[in-house]
């Protein structure tokens, strides 16, 4: 019996990568730590009775410099459980970087609030405390910032922005795992922070993802909502679940791989940061190729994903094009991302407005929100032109040059 094909589904992980060309290194097969198997195997030989995510969650938060990590299945999951923590009401609004990945504003969004995405700053993919400024309403609550691209805005204004207006402050560091920002660590300048442990990220497990923070309350409150469901125990009767609660733990065998993985992502970091600032200074060379600028206040960049932008005027091709003829040379997975432009990429939302459901159903709302991508002029005209493929550790001199020749090949084969 014949089938309806239905859309097309987003794929993720090794998946995303299937039919990649061999001509570089690819992300995967990924390098696991030494120690990897023999964890997973203590899971195994204790028949599942052992703490090892707990094991974990502890290396993980000494190793940020937190006081808490809390374990999740993945980072939508993380952020989800960090949002229903939050004794935010419907309808209350939160800012977000308008260069995102869906699973930033999932669970903020199941939760009953709005997500209001600022502007990034011109040519780049980040937000700005002006940019964020320019959204503060009654209705806000808190700011996201997502460090995307490997490394994080400058923070420091945005954390005084937050602070003179009571706002909660969270970062969503899932692509830019042990970045330094003036030699702090990522996920340790908020109230709290999510991070990604998925297959294709920096540090790479079979999936997994979490929350780091540093408020005792805060982390019980993490604890209770997102891993006990909400429930209470009643002497003589059970479980009482007094509030909405999830059930989003990650698992050991998760726990176990994530724990073998940090144990040498700091290597993988430090070769990352290397290689894409000396790339970066060797793509400055070709003219009509405008590499990612890295700025001072990154101390370390920790990208799974890197790329530059081309002026349109300088080429016979579209930016998707010059991407296409990558691929095709031996640069596995490049491609634009422009649906990392989010209000470009949820239409739904839109839906929800003109019925009046849900979140904004709730008033007096701030103003009629509408998600569309010129809302974010910035953003989207540097999405338009950004070439991105998933950066390697596994990255060496010679890639480098190897990149470097295609690149300039390109430019120099469709140069107007």
């Amino acid at each position: 019996m014949s089938q309806t094909p239905g859309p097309a589904r987003a794929r993720y992980g090794s998946a995303a990568f299937a039919g990649a060309s061999k001509s570089l290194p690819d992300v995967f097969p990924r390098t696991m730590g030494p120690n990897t198997a023999k964890y997973v195997q203590e899971v195994v030989d204790a028949g599942l009775a052992i703490d090892m995510t707990g094991r974990f969650e502890q290396a993980f938060a000494k190793e940020l410099g937190a006081k808490h990590f809390v374990g999740s299945p993945g980072c939508t999951n993380a952020l989800h459980i960090l949002m229903a923590a939050m004794p935010y009401a419907v309808g209350d609004e939160i800012i977000v970087s308008p260069v995102a990945d869906y699973g930033t504003i999932s669970g903020l969004v199941y939760e009953g609030f709005v997500p209001v995405f600022c502007d990034s700053a011109p040519g780049t993919a980040h937000c700005t405390a002006e940019t964020i400024a320019a959204c503060i309403t009654p209705r806000t609550r808190a700011i996201l910032v997502v460090h995307v691209i490997g490394h994080t805005p400058d923070m420091d204004p945005i954390i005084e922005l937050a602070k003179a207006h009571k706002l909660d402050l969270f970062e969503d560091v899932c692509q830019a795992v042990f970045a330094g920002y003036k030699g702090r660590i990522a996920g340790t300048l908020g109230k709290a922070s999510g991070f990604s442990f998925d297959s294709e990220k920096t540090m790479g497990s079979d999936v997994g993802g979490g929350v780091a923070c540093s408020d005792e309350e805060l982390h019980q409150r993490l604890r209770f909502i997102g891993h006990s469901r909400g429930g209470v125990s009643v002497p003589g009767f059970g479980r009482v679940h007094t509030e909405r609660g999830l059930a989003l733990r990650m698992t050991s065998t998760t726990g176990a791989i994530c724990l073998g993985q940090l144990e040498i992502i700091r290597g993988q970091v430090a070769a990352r940061d290397r290689t894409v600032r000396k790339f970066t200074a060797m793509l400055g060379d070709i003219p009509g190729v405008i590499p990612y600028p890295i700025p001072a206040h990154c101390t370390t960049f920790s990208c799974w994903m890197y790329g530059f932008s081309i002026d349109p005027r300088a080429f016979t091709c579209t930016p998707d094009a010059f991407a296409a003829q990558m691929v095709e040379a031996g640069i596995p997975n490049a491609g634009l991302g422009q649906y990392y432009l989010m209000n470009a990429s949820l239409p739904y939302l839109n839906d929800f407005v003109r019925d009046g459901k849900h979140q904004f159903a709730v008033g007096p709302s701030s103003k009629r929100h509408e998600y569309k991508g010129d809302a974010n002029p910035n953003a989207q005209a540097f999405l338009k032109n950004f070439i991105r493929w998933f950066w390697t550790e596994k990255y060496n001199e010679e890639h480098l040059e190897i990149m470097l020749d295609i690149v300039a090949g390109i430019a120099e084969k469709n140069r107007r």
